[in-house]
């Protein structure tokens, strides 16, 4: 927060290592918790550490070389502005500010920078976000969901962080599922189609279980039956080879019911306020993936046994001279010609690498695939990608309700728009009671933002790899860990401003001072807002939303304690009211800024 300090104690530094010839290594700063007053320390053990490998160490051990420095240091910087103390102790130095100044500048700081508070220096670095990618055909269902919101949070993050951001989605449009639904359309149910955008998913799922109905063998099966289902599954096969073979009929209808699914994909996306930036498809990444195979075996990576009726393979733990076995061998060519998922997933990544100049890419994928992206990986890193080392699987688990698993075959799937559906009417019932008041309109679009943050902050409440029970009634609580408490602190922040009649006035609120003597409830406020930029970095730098969501909750949780035990308004003195208020203004910021980040609205009533 005292960057100023920060950088002076750097530049300082940077002078003395010049003077003395050692090598200069930037300190990084972490907080100390509050115990009486607030400061920022750093260590000194890797400075010592490079200075005896570089030869020019004193002989000394790091930790008293560290010691050493650390003091020779704290002598350097007395007299800065704002610095309370600094001392040395155990190879670290400790600067402490002055409580009053420190209060102040962290409120000072969220006021003037508003919306961009938290937000990182550019990285220099572009990441692509891959998300929101179910197969087409198919209707969109709570798992989808969590996949959607954990991508668009992750995406979100490393944005504000400061890395340049790409949001990019690759649905399976291809494949016997997708072929499967052609086929009962075009037998049963051709010339229909749904009217309503967010129906048309749905009900090719519809398709999509009859069909799998008929194609499955039964028990007690009679000899018409056995026929029959062996006719279908026929002519389900020989649909797949006329789309293989480009048939314009076919492919005109996987083309047109196609777009229905995207339709309902594209609905459900602007609901949740997420902007795909690229869109990939299965279907377009299969020649080159057969181009791939052939560089792979012209580069001896890849080994072809084609000639001997085998497929083409990659011995990966051979290859990278592995002496245990890690990542096995791999198939990317059939005997018959056809790809897989994995020689797909190499296609798409050169994409990602030459077209769109990644340097990070991130795959939002369930934690079942966690061995096949490994493997992708390591062949990429075998074809001398050096994006390779940054590729990272953000894995997750599955979405059940208590009434059991999911199960797109039989059709026991939980949609999304039905699960969010419920949650707004559910949130209207009780808003009408709390809120008579309040129009129709403006109740049903705070049912909903409540409803989706209920729905959200329950996924990212929880390790991105645990499955998930989703509970209705848990997420949509008022109390406790969920998305409603931590949108109804912004809410109470809000109240107290617009009470005050200071609301928008910033530019006063800012001039507050602090020059009392602050409660606990104001200090463990102004210790969490201050922490908020640390939040943002950790969240982004370990890819892990859920870093951000328990920050929101420990935000939130600290203004509903300074909320219900601080006089704000009704404050005896001048100067504490108007400092209070500055608090509530600044937390009220923060507030909104972690909301947005996990893809929740910040509402002003509730």
């Amino acid at each position: 927060m005292f960057q100023e300090i920060q950088q002076a104690v750097e530049t300082t530094l940077r002078a003395f290592c010049q003077a003395e010839g050692i090598p200069f290594v930037a300190p990084q700063w972490k907080p100390i918790p509050f115990a009486g007053e607030w400061g920022v320390s750093t260590s000194f053990f890797q400075m010592a550490a490079e200075e005896a490998r570089a030869g020019r160490g004193t002989g000394k051990p790091v930790p008293v070389r560290a010691q050493e420095l650390a003091e020779r240091m704290r002598n350097q910087l007395r007299g800065l502005e704002g610095v309370n103390r600094v001392e040395s102790v155990k190879g670290y130095l400790n600067i402490y500010f002055e409580t009053g100044a420190y209060a102040r500048r962290v409120v000072e700081t969220v006021l003037a920078q508003g919306a961009d508070f938290g937000r990182g220096a550019p990285k220099g670095e572009r990441v692509m976000v891959e998300y929101a990618q179910p197969n087409t055909h198919h209707s969109f269902h709570i798992g989808h969901y969590r996949n959607t919101i954990l991508g668009e949070v992750l995406a979100r993050l490393l944005e504000f962080a400061g890395y340049e951001t790409i949001r990019a989605s690759y649905p399976g449009d291809i494949g016997l599922g997708v072929i499967t639904v052609l086929w009962m359309y075009d037998k049963f149910y051709k010339g229909q189609e749904p009217q309503e955008v967010h129906a048309r998913g749905q009900w090719l799922l519809k398709l999509y279980v009859e069909a799998t109905a008929l194609l499955e063998k039964k028990e007690n099966e009679t000899p018409e039956e056995t026929a029959r289902r062996e006719q279908y599954e026929a002519e389900r096969r020989e649909m797949y080879r006329r789309w293989d073979a480009g048939d314009p009929y076919v492919r005109d209808l996987w083309l047109r019911t196609r777009e229905w699914s995207l339709e309902e994909l594209r609905d459900i996306l602007r609901r949740m306020d997420v902007k795909i930036d690229v869109w990939f498809f299965e279907s377009e990444v299969d020649e080159p993936a057969k181009a791939i195979v052939e560089e792979l075996v012209q580069r001896g990576i890849a080994d072809d046994e084609r000639p001997q009726g085998g497929a083409v393979i990659v011995r990966i733990d051979e290859k990278l001279g592995l002496k245990q076995e890690k990542y096995r061998t791999n198939v990317i060519l059939r005997s018959d010609g056809t790809t897989l998922y994995l020689t797909k997933d190499l296609a798409l990544a050169k994409i990602k690498f030459e077209k769109y100049g990644v340097d990070r890419s991130i795959y939002v994928v369930d934690v079942r695939q966690s061995l096949h992206l490994q493997q992708t990986f390591a062949i990429l890193r075998l074809m001398g990608f050096p994006q390779a080392e940054k590729c990272y699987h953000l894995g997750y688990g599955f979405v059940s309700l208590p009434e059991g698993a999911m199960s797109a075959r039989r059709g026991r799937v939980v949609l999304f728009m039905d699960v969010l559906e419920e949650a707004v009417r559910r949130v209207l019932a009780v808003e009408s009671e709390k809120s008579p008041e309040m129009n129709e309109a403006e109740r049903r679009r705070v049912a909903e933002q409540i409803g989706l943050g209920a729905l959200a902050y329950s996924m990212l409440a929880v390790d991105n790899n645990r499955d998930i029970v989703f509970d209705m009634d848990a997420a949509l609580s008022f109390e406790g860990h969920t998305g409603p408490y931590i949108q109804n602190a912004h809410v109470r922040a809000s109240s107290i401003l617009k009470k005050s009649k200071v609301e928008g006035q910033k530019s006063d609120l800012g001039l507050s001072t602090f020059d009392y003597e602050l409660t606990r409830h104001e200090i463990e406020l102004i210790e969490q807002l201050s922490r908020f930029p640390q939040a943002v970095e950790q969240a982004a730098n370990e890819y892990r939303p859920l870093v951000m969501a328990a920050y929101a909750y420990d935000l939130a949780n600290a203004f509903h304690s300074f909320y219900h035990a601080v006089p704000v308004i009704q404050a005896g003195q001048e100067n504490v009211r108007a400092a209070r208020l500055a608090l509530v203004a600044a937390a009220k910021q923060v507030l909104a800024n972690a909301l947005r980040l996990l893809s929740i609205e910040a509402p002003e009533v509730m």
